[in-house]
C-alpha cells in the first residue's frame, strides 16, 4: 500500500505530495502520453518521471510567479491532455494559484458563462483559447495574465516554452491552510446551470486519502483514466498516470482498440472509465475475445452503472480482478462504494424490481444521511430532518472531501448547503434510501422525480424495470404536464444489436411487464427515441428535461390518459 505523510494544518497543498513522489521515486514513470506512430504502426509514448514532472513544474512555477500568477490568482486552464497538463496543473498548485476547470464539451457560450462568474484573473491555455478570449472579450474582462501553451499569436504574454526554458532551481510550494481555495470545478449542469464547486485544500488532502485507502494502491500500479481531473490524483500517490488516446469529451466514441492497446502496451493495473465506455469497450471485447489480465481493478462512475455492464466487462478481466462502482459528485467524491461481485450477486435481483440501484456503503469517514425530500432551502442541521429506513428521501454527505460552497452563489449554496456547528452537509440532489446494512440505493435526481396525481414515481427504480428486456438498451422515465399533477411516460432506446424489432409489439411487451410491478402500473404510455441525450463529461447521465420536451411535441394532451392510483413508496424489507 502507498503511504504519504499528511500535511501540518499551517502546510496543506497537494503539490507537496509530487515533491515527495520525486525525491521517494525519481525515475519512475509519472506520466506517459502517447506520441505519434513508427512506420510499423506502433504507438510510440512520451514520459516524464516524477524527478522531471517536479523539476518541470517546478521551472513553471517559477515563470507563472514572475508573470504574477501567485497566491489565490484565479487561473483558468485550457490545455489539452497530455505532459504539459500535469507540469502546469502542478505548477499552478505549487505557486498557491487557483485554477478554474470547466468541461470545453459543455458548449461555447456555457463554458464562458462559467469562466465569467469567477472573474478570473489569468488565462493559461492553447493558441485556441486564447482567440476565444480575443474574440470574446467582454467574458474576459479581469484578465491580466496570460500563458499560452503553444504558439503566440497577436497577444501578449509568454509561451510554456519560455516559462521552462530558465535553469532548474527548486521551488518551495506555497504553504497553504487548509480552508484556502485551491480549485473551482465546475459541474456538467446536467439538470440545471453549471456551478463552481469551491474546493480546498483540505479537501483535496481527504480525497487522496479516501482513494489511497479505500482502493489500497500499491507501489507498482498503473493508471488509465478516461477522464483527465481523475488522473491529477494519480502522480500524488505515486502512480504512473497514462494518457489515453482519445477525445476526453466524447467517451463513448473513444475507439476501443486503442484503449485496449493503451492497457496492454502499459500494463496498466487500474482503470477508470465512465459507464457508456465501459459498455462499448466490454461489447468490443466480447466480440473479439479479449483479455485484459494487466487489469487488477476497474472504476466505473460518473452515472449509474447497469449490472449487465459490469457483468459484460467482467468477462475481460482476470480472476480476482474487482470493479469499482463508487458514488459521488463534483462537491463530493467518492462517498460511496460497491464491488462488482456484489452487485452481480446480491443487489441486481432486486433492482429489477424496482429497488434502485445500490451504490454500496459510505467509505472512510463519510457520513451520509437521507432527509425528507424537499425543494426548499434548510437552514440548519437538525437529526429530525432524516427520514426512516427504508425511506426514499434525498441523500445527504458530510465529511473532509466534500466542497464546503459554490464560488460566489448563495442561492447554490442556501438549496445545497446545510450548516451545522461550523461543518456543511451536502444536499447531493439525487434521492435514495438506507437498507439494513448501511447500503444506500440511488433512485435518481430529485428534480427529475416525477409526480403524479396518485403519488411520486422515480427515475431509476422504474426504468430499471423496462432495462430488463433483451430489446431494451435503456429507458428513461419523464412527466408532462404541471409538475404535481403529471403524466407519466417511459422513453425507451432500444439496442443496436438486436435484428429489426415490431415496435408494436414490443410495446405491448412492456405494458404488460409494467403491470407486472406495483411501482410502474401506472405508466400507459410508451415513446421509442434513437438516441437520448446525455451530459458532456461521461455520456452516460440522461436529460430527461430534453427528453421531457420531446415528448410534449409528441403527445397531444387529449389522447393523454391519467394513470390509475399506484403506490410509489412501496416496502423495502430488504436484508
Amino acid at each position: 500500500m502507498i503511504e504519504t505523510t499528511d500535511s501540518t494544518d499551517a502546510d496543506v497543498n497537494v503539490a507537496c505530495h509530487l515533491a515527495r513522489m520525486a525525491q521517494a521515486h525519481p525515475f519512475k514513470r509519472a506520466v506517459v502520453c502517447p506520441a505519434g506512430r513508427d512506420a510499423a504502426g506502433r504507438v510510440t509514448y512520451a514520459h516524464l518521471n516524477f524527478r522531471q514532472l517536479d523539476r518541470e513544474s517546478d521551472q513553471i512555477a517559477h515563470g507563472l510567479l514572475k508573470t504574477g500568477i501567485g497566491p489565490g490568482t484565479r487561473t483558468i486552464l485550457v490545455v489539452r491532455p497530455g505532459l504539459e497538463f500535469f507540469s502546469l496543473i502542478f505548477a499552478i498548485f505549487k505557486v498557491g494559484a487557483v485554477p478554474v476547470v470547466v468541461d470545453p464539451g459543455m458548449g461555447i457560450r456555457r463554458m464562458l458563462e462559467c469562466f465569467r462568474s469567477t472573474r478570473p484573473q489569468a488565462l493559461v491555455g492553447i493558441p485556441l483559447a486564447h482567440a476565444v478570449r480575443s474574440v470574446f472579450r467582454k467574458f474576459f474582462k479581469t484578465v491580466r495574465h496570460r500563458v499560452t501553451v503553444g504558439r503566440r499569436w497577436f497577444w501578449g504574454g509568454p509561451t510554456l516554452t519560455q516559462l521552462r526554458a530558465r535553469e532548474w532551481t527548486p521551488f518551495t510550494a506555497a504553504r497553504r491552510q487548509r480552508s484556502d481555495m485551491a480549485a473551482i470545478l465546475f459541474t456538467t449542469g446536467s439538470t440545471g446551470p453549471a456551478k463552481g464547486a469551491v474546493y480546498t485544500h483540505g479537501n483535496f488532502e481527504a480525497q487522496l486519502h479516501q482513494i489511497r485507502t479505500h482502493l489500497d494502491f500499491s507501489a507498482d500500479e498503473v493508471d488509465l483514466s478516461t477522464f483527465p481531473l481523475f488522473a491529477l490524483f494519480y502522480p500524488a500517490l505515486g502512480i504512473t498516470a497514462v494518457v489515453p488516446d482519445m477525445d476526453p469529451t466524447r467517451p463513448a466514441q473513444a475507439d476501443p482498440k486503442r484503449i485496449i492497446e493503451a492497457i496492454e502496451n502499459q500494463g496498466v493495473t487500474n482503470m477508470f472509465a465512465s459507464p457508456a465506455l465501459l459498455e462499448r469497450l466490454g461489447a468490443y471485447g466480447r466480440k473479439q475475445g479479449t483479455r485484459l489480465l494487466s487489469l487488477k481493478r476497474v472504476i466505473s462512475a460518473g452515472a449509474p452503472v447497469q449490472a449487465r455492464t459490469v457483468e459484460l466487462f467482467s468477462e475481460l478481466l482476470a480472476d480476482g480482478a474487482q470493479i469499482h462502482t463508487p458514488y459521488g459528485a463534483t462537491e463530493a467524491v467518492p462517498i460511496a462504494s460497491i464491488l462488482g461481485r456484489e452487485t452481480l450477486s446480491e443487489t441486481r435481483p432486486l433492482t429489477e424490481k424496482g429497488f434502485g440501484i445500490c451504490v454500496g456503503q459510505p467509505i472512510g469517514g463519510t457520513a451520509i444521511r437521507i432527509i425528507a425530500v424537499s425543494d426548499e432551502p434548510i437552514r440548519r442541521w437538525s437529526d429530525d430532518l432524516q427520514v426512516a429506513q427504508g425511506e426514499i428521501g434525498e441523500i445527504t454527505v458530510k465529511g473532509g472531501l466534500v466542497s464546503p460552497r459554490y464560488y460566489e452563489n448563495p442561492l447554490a449554496d442556501s438549496l445545497a448547503k446545510i450548516p451545522e456547528n461550523g461543518e456543511v452537509w451536502h444536499r447531493m440532489g439525487d434521492l435514495g434510501w438506507m437498507d439494513k446494512k448501511g447500503r444506500i440505493w440511488f433512485c435518481g435526481r430529485k428534480s427529475q422525480r416525477v409526480i403524479t396525481a396518485d403519488g411520486t414515481l422515480y427515475t431509476i427504480p422504474c426504468e430499471s424495470i423496462f432495462n430488463t428486456h433483451p430489446a431494451v438498451h435503456r429507458s428513461a422515465l419523464v412527466g408532462i404536464g404541471p409538475r404535481t399533477n403529471q403524466v407519466p411516460v417511459i422513453c425507451v432506446e432500444l439496442r443496436k444489436d438486436p435484428p429489426r424489432i415490431d415496435r408494436k409489439a414490443l410495446r405491448a411487451a412492456l405494458l404488460k411487464l409494467a403491470q407486472a410491478h406495483e411501482i410502474t402500473q401506472g405508466i400507459r404510455i410508451i415513446l421509442f427515441h434513437d438516441a437520448f441525450p446525455v451530459d458532456i463529461r461521461h455520456n452516460a447521465k440522461i436529460f430527461r428535461e430534453q427528453l421531457a420536451g420531446w415528448v410534449q411535441k409528441q403527445i397531444k394532451p387529449k389522447g393523454i390518459r391519467r394513470p390509475r392510483k399506484t403506490d410509489a413508496h412501496h416496502g423495502r424489507d430488504v436484508p
